[in-house]
C-alpha cells in the first residue's frame, strides 16, 4: 500500500507544479503553451483524485499525502518557474548624474538597451535608466548596477506586452 502513497504524492507534486507554471504562462500571454500544460495537468488531477477518493474512509492517510503534495507542488512550481524565467522584465534604476555615463556605458557594452530620462528627486536632479530585458538577464543587470552605483534605487517589474525597442538576445 505504501506505493500508492508515493504515487499520489509524486503525481500531485507534478500536477501542482504544472499548474503553477501554467498560471505564469497565461499571465504572460502564452495562451497556447498554458492550454497545453493545462491538458496534462487536468489529466493527472483526475487520475490522482480517483486514487485518493477510492477507499478514503478506510485509508485517510491518502488525504494527508494528497494535501502535503499540494503544498510541496506549489513550492516546487515557483522554484521551477524562477529557473525558467519566462518573459520580459523592466528594470528601472535611479542614479546620480555623476554615475549615468559610466553605468550606461557598462550596461550597453554588455548588450543591454538603456533609455535615460532626467528626473528630480528629494535631493536634486537624478537620471532614470529604463532597461527592458529578458527575465533571465535581470540578475546580471542588477549586479552591474549595484557594482557601479551601489546607492541606486532599482525596481523590477514584469512586462506582459512589449513592442519594438531593443532587447539583448
Amino acid at each position: 500500500m505504501w506505493w500508492m502513497y508515493i504515487f499520489i504524492f509524486a503525481a500531485k507534486l507534478v500536477e501542482v507544479s504544472l499548474a503553477t507554471i501554467r498560471n505564469v504562462l497565461i499571465n504572460r500571454g502564452e495562451k497556447l503553451k498554458g492550454a497545453l500544460i493545462g491538458f496534462f495537468e487536468v489529466m493527472i488531477w483526475v487520475i490522482v483524485v480517483n486514487q485518493v477518493l477510492d477507499g478514503i474512509s478506510e485509508d485517510p492517510v491518502k488525504l494527508i499525502v494528497y494535501c502535503l503534495a499540494f503544498a510541496c507542488g506549489n513550492y516546487i512550481g515557483v522554484i521551477i518557474e524562477g529557473k525558467l524565467a519566462i518573459g520580459t522584465a523592466y528594470v528601472q534604476a535611479v542614479v546620480s548624474p555623476e554615475k549615468k555615463d559610466e553605468l550606461s556605458n557598462i550596461l550597453r557594452e554588455k548588450g543591454f538597451g538603456v533609455t535615460i530620462v532626467q528626473g528630480e528627486g528629494k535631493n536634486g536632479i537624478v537620471d532614470v535608466m529604463m532597461i527592458y530585458l529578458k527575465r533571465k538577464c535581470v540578475d546580471e543587470a542588477i549586479s552591474l548596477i549595484k557594482e557601479c552605483s551601489p546607492s541606486s534605487l532599482v525596481t523590477v517589474n514584469d512586462v506582459r506586452h512589449l513592442r519594438n525597442g531593443y532587447i539583448r538576445k
